[in-house]
C-alpha cells in the first residue's frame, strides 16, 4: 500500500509514497479516503478534478481540498484516484536566471462513491 495512516494530534496523518509526484498525490489522497471511511463500494462513477498551484505544498492542498469539496456538496467519497503533475513553463527569469513564479497544475481521475457518514461513536473510537 502506498501510504500509511498515522496517529497525530490533529486526528489522522497520512505518510505517503510513489514513483512520481502524482503518484505521491494519488496515494495521499487514496489515504484521505481510507480515513473517512472503513469500507469502499465497488461502483461509483469517475470524474475528473484539475487544479493549479504556484507550488507543490499549495497545489496538494487544493487537490485535497477539491477532494473535500466533492465529498461535501456532491455527497460523494472520492476514491480510486489517479494524479498527473506537471510544471509549466510559465516561469520567467529575473535576470539572475532564477526563476520568480511558476505553475504546476494537477489532473486526476476519481471515482466518486455515496458518501457515507460514520455514526458519532465510530468516529470517537478512532
Amino acid at each position: 500500500m502506498p501510504y500509511e495512516l498515522r496517529d497525530h494530534t490533529a486526528d489522522v496523518a497520512v505518510a505517503a509514497t510513489g514513483e512520481t509526484l502524482g503518484g505521491v498525490f494519488a496515494a495521499v489522497a487514496d489515504g484521505l479516503a481510507a480515513a473517512m471511511a472503513d469500507e469502499v463500494p465497488a461502483d461509483g462513477e469517475r470524474f475528473d478534478v484539475t487544479v493549479a498551484a504556484e507550488n507543490r505544498e499549495a497545489l496538494l492542498f487544493d487537490y485535497l481540498d477539491d477532494l473535500i469539496y466533492q465529498r461535501d456538496v456532491r455527497g460523494v467519497l472520492p476514491v480510486a484516484h489517479e494524479a498527473t503533475v506537471e510544471r509549466v513553463g510559465d516561469a520567467s527569469a529575473d535576470g539572475g536566471g532564477t526563476a520568480t513564479r511558476e505553475t504546476t497544475p494537477t489532473a486526476g481521475r476519481s471515482r466518486g462513491v455515496p458518501a457515507v457518514c460514520p455514526s458519532p461513536s465510530s468516529t470517537l473510537a478512532r
